[in-house]
């Protein structure tokens, strides 16, 4: 059973030495995110001494694979198909009382942005932004709840612009707005990892994201009424802003350095206006620093546990996939297979393609291959791929409007079959090894 709210991780990482205080005063202007970067997939850090700040903030919870698996219960190895076995045996959540949920504990309905440390993150950022906030929403239509993260621009003391992908929220927000009505939303701030992972799965629309999280702790998530919107939101979380998403109304939002390295550009967007903010009494706010390994891992265990999970479907024998660190956590993906018949490596890579618009290349390997080793793979390429036989490439697929070589959202994609041929004479394909060298004790042989 994993921690179940931001605080329940936090005595976790530090037990683990994982935790590093910064006592020394730092600005919300680019140096938070400075020092959190450079901190990055080494250590999560408690900021307790913020200029102008009312509380702490906290970053880099998750920067690595082994911390996820730290908070799942799990070795790495079995991260992904972890998350996809939650996905698949989703588990109800459970309604408490204002009185057992902590993040109700102070309410006002006066919001004031201005109270909460949000940080400058980028040089040429549009103003600070809320980036580890989970937006929670409703179809308007069936009411299925929808978890998602986007970013958010403050513009105002209770007004934020929001980038809105075409997703489920954009489903929903457009439904709202052909009814000329607002949108209930709420942005719950200071989760663990583990709802923070499971609100970035990749799952077909009406399903709720909250019952993964369930799956995940191995006991239901405790949600809690909203006190302005009509909106559930997790109980344990540090703070919750609740307000509405306006039909028709659009302000600049942007620009914004995103997990592609570049700045995704300023441009009329949709905006929240906030009605109420709870907290905890002495809150502790959270920030991801966008193309941080704890901003693209985030995004990337998820969509590999919804892959498997596709890509099993149309070739059960697929072993592992992993969405590289070079290609954003979003757009190159890599899966093995147990290889069996001809032709089910360009089935892989079209199930990968329909599992996640954002995919641009697909490398398939034979099980022999370490997924997670970039030069295990690039040798997989060089010696068992030939591009005019095992390459695969479709134009002007829907792809992902913050990858800049798109246009307008289009973008072509590519499969690589880097397996071995089932008909090639197998010593031509044998790695090399050294009996012995992978138990030897190097020490030993030296002086």
């Amino acid at each position: 059973m994993g921690p179940h709210s931001l605080r329940a991780w936090l005595d976790v990482l530090k037990q683990e030495n994982v935790l590093k205080t910064v006592s020394r005063k730092v600005s919300l202007d680019f140096e938070l995110a400075a020092v959190g970067k450079r901190a990055d997939g080494k250590y999560a850090l408690l900021f307790n001494n913020v200029k102008g700040a009312k509380m702490p903030v906290v970053t880099g919870i998750s920067g690595s694979r082994e911390m996820f698996a730290r908070a799942l219960g799990v070795s790495v190895d079995r991260l992904v198909d972890t998350f996809a076995a939650a996905q698949a045996n989703p588990r109800d959540c459970v309604l408490v009382d204002k009185a057992a949920a902590p993040v109700q504990e102070v309410v006002t309905c006066k919001v004031d942005l201005g109270e909460l440390p949000i940080p400058l993150h980028h040089e040429k950022d549009g103003g600070p932004y809320i980036t580890a906030g989970v937006l929670i929403s409703k179809d308007p239509v069936t009411g299925n709840r929808n978890l998602s993260i986007h970013r958010l621009h403050v513009l105002g003391p209770n007004k934020l612009g929001i980038l809105i992908l075409p997703r489920h929220l954009n489903h929903f927000y457009r439904a709202a707005e052909k009814a000329n009505k607002p949108l209930d939303v709420a942005i719950a701030i200071g989760l663990d990892p583990i709802l923070l992972l499971a609100s970035q799965a990749i799952a077909p629309l009406g399903f709720d994201e909250c019952t993964i999280a369930s799956a995940l702790y191995e006991k239901p998530l405790e949600l809690v009424k909203g006190v302005t919107v009509d909106i559930d939101v997790p109980a344990h979380a540090e703070i919750v802003l609740e307000g509405h998403l306006l039909p028709h109304v659009r302000e600049i939002e942007g620009p914004f350095g995103e997990y592609p390295k570049y700045y995704g550009p300023a441009s009329p967007k949709p905006v929240i206006e906030l009605t109420a903010m709870t907290t905890r009494k002495n809150p502790i706010y959270q920030t991801i620093v966008a193309a941080t390994m704890e901003h693209m891992l985030l995004g990337a265990i998820p969509r590999e546990g919804g892959m498997l999970q596709v890509i099993r479907n149309a070739v059960p024998n697929a072993c592992e996939v992993h969405l590289t660190p070079g290609g954003t956590c979003r757009y190159h993906a890599v899966v093995s297979i147990d290889k069996q018949h001809e032709g089910e490596a360009k089935n892989v890579m079209f199930a990968a393609f329909s599992s996640n618009q954002e995919i641009k290349r697909v490398v398939v390997v034979d099980k022999d291959v370490n997924i997670f080793d970039p030069i295990d793979v690039e040798w997989a390429i060089a010696t068992r791929f030939q591009a005019g036989r095992d390459a695969v490439i479709v134009e002007r697929a829907l792809g992902n409007k913050l990858d800049p070589s798109c246009e307008d959202g289009l973008s072509d994609k590519m499969g690589i079959d880097a397996t071995v041929p089932l008909t090639a004479d197998p010593f031509r394909f044998e790695r090399i090894r050294i009996p012995g060298e992978d138990t030897m004790d190097l020490e030993k042989y030296l002086d």
